[in-house]
């Protein structure tokens, strides 16, 4: 990955890249995914849903589990979004070597376009915390491109996370502005995984057009729209998969095939609205229920 340009400043406190002048640069267009672990399921898409772990078998062999960290929960559809937005900031930060981004809690749940209030605050923290002590564990299911061969063993998505109250003398001076609704927004520092960045080091990724995946506003259109991006990552234009294998792999907890249509529709609707497919079909054939999807052209 090239660096950044050298007229680009870095920020200390929030880790926002800043022009001359001090005007902002505007967040990248495009945000670089790890393919192998796209290609798995990690983010629970239900919120009712109250599973101890992910357990998930590739087509190709192998073993994938997602355990959470004793007395949490398994990542969730809030957690997939900072799971992106992370990856979109490190990219844009010119993918630094020791993978440590920098950035205001409140900087960071505007990008997402989440209101900043004390609730989101503490979501967000919980969600960074969950990422980095989630564990992750391949036993031949998840692909290394560094070491052309799958992995056994354990990682997390987050190697470090860092979040400190702002300071007394910040905070004595968010009184003055009564839009801020919290003293304590925080600054955080993360480090993305070593076992994602050699992946994306080694251009084993997937791409996602940033202003199409916030424009969908359904968890499982985002999750959707990911999985299929692994497809055309994989020069594949027309995509079948069993509903059941779909199912697995998003993960969704619902089984039968009335109930995951009526989850599928709505965000097959927004892909199709969203052109990132031509076409979206749940079909039957010989017993055994398909879902067919045809890539559009990718323009952005």
């Amino acid at each position: 990955m090239t660096p950044p340009p050298s007229h680009l400043a870095q920020n200390a406190d929030t880790g926002d890249r800043r022009y001359p002048g001090g005007q902002r640069r505007p967040p990248g267009k495009h945000i670089l995914l790890d393919r192998a672990l796209e290609a798995l399921p990690l983010f629970r898409l239900s919120d009712s849903a109250e599973e101890a772990s992910i357990l998930y078998t590739p087509p190709a062999g192998g073993r994938w589990r997602v355990l959470p960290s004793p007395g949490d929960r398994l990542p969730g559809t809030f957690d997939q979004d900072v799971y992106v937005e992370i990856c979109r900031r490190y990219l844009d930060a010119g993918s630094p070597p020791d993978g440590a981004i920098s950035f205001t809690l409140h900087a960071f749940l505007r990008s997402i376009g989440r209101r900043a209030d004390g609730r989101t605050y503490e979501q967000l923290r919980a969600a960074l915390s969950r990422l980095e002590r989630t564990t992750l564990e391949s036993a031949a299911a998840y692909v290394s491109a560094g070491a052309r061969s799958p992995l056994d063993g354990r990682f997390t998505v987050l190697s470090a996370v860092s979040i400190d109250r702002r300071r007394v003398a910040d905070r004595e001076q968010l009184a003055l502005f009564p839009n801020v609704t919290t003293a304590e927004p925080g600054d955080a520092r993360v480090t993305l995984s070593p076992t994602l960045r050699q992946n994306m080091a080694a251009g084993y990724v997937t791409t996602l057009v940033a202003a199409q995946y916030q424009a969908l506003q359904s968890p499982v259109a985002r999750r959707l729209y990911r999985l299929l991006e692994v497809a055309r990552a994989e020069d594949t234009v027309t995509w079948r998969i069993e509903l059941e294998a779909l199912a697995e792999q998003m993960p969704l907890v619902q089984r039968y095939p009335s109930h995951l249509q009526r989850v599928l529709q709505p965000a097959h609707e927004m892909l199709l609205t969203a052109g990132l497919v031509r076409d979206a079909k749940v079909h039957q054939q010989d017993r055994v229920w398909f879902v067919d999807y045809v890539l559009a052209v990718r323009t952005g």
